[in-house]
């Protein structure tokens, strides 16, 4: 992991990291508005999963549901991803060697691939051609991945 220290050390010494670390309030209002987008996000994976589970809004239109989700879905995670490399800036030091951060890291991109890969592709056809048990299996794992992504984050201020 050293080769990618330099890098951490950069951010940490951004004028982006210490204006946001001189500040009382900036860090508090970043992680707020990271808080608030996750539970977006989330929102929009637990229906979108659920429907894909048949326990929510099985008249619904699953490619219908999809497309009306998609804006808040890319929306908040923009806003997360953004507010996330803000707050990272301001503790890469920190989170060079923190455990939840490097788990999170990983969490997040195995839950974006999976997300812009094998949900979306189950979401473009009103009638699937997978075994229920196989598209029920998916949402499960979509979801407690990103479930996973906001545990790991939280343990981050406490490891």
């Amino acid at each position: 992991m050293k080769f990618i220290y330099p890098f951490f050390k950069w951010a940490n010494n951004t004028w982006v990291a210490t204006t946001i670390n001189d500040s009382k309030w900036i860090f508090p209002a970043l992680e707020g508005v990271h808080i608030v987008a996750l539970a977006l996000l989330l929102g929009a994976i637990f229906v979108l999963n659920l429907r894909l589970m048949g326990v929510v809004m099985p008249s619904r239109s699953l490619p219908r549901l999809a497309r009306e989700l998609q804006p808040w879905t890319l929306c908040s995670l923009i806003i997360i991803l953004v507010t996330g490399a803000l707050l990272f800036a301001s503790e890469a030091m920190k989170s060079f060697s923190s455990t939840p951060f490097r788990l999170k890291m990983v969490l997040l991109f195995t839950a974006l691939v999976f997300h812009y890969t094998i949900t979306r592709r189950m979401t473009l056809k009103e009638e699937l051609q997978l075994p229920p048990m196989l598209v029920k299996a998916a949402a499960v794992i979509a979801i407690t991945l990103w479930v996973s992504v906001g545990f790991a984050g939280r343990a981050i201020g406490f490891f």
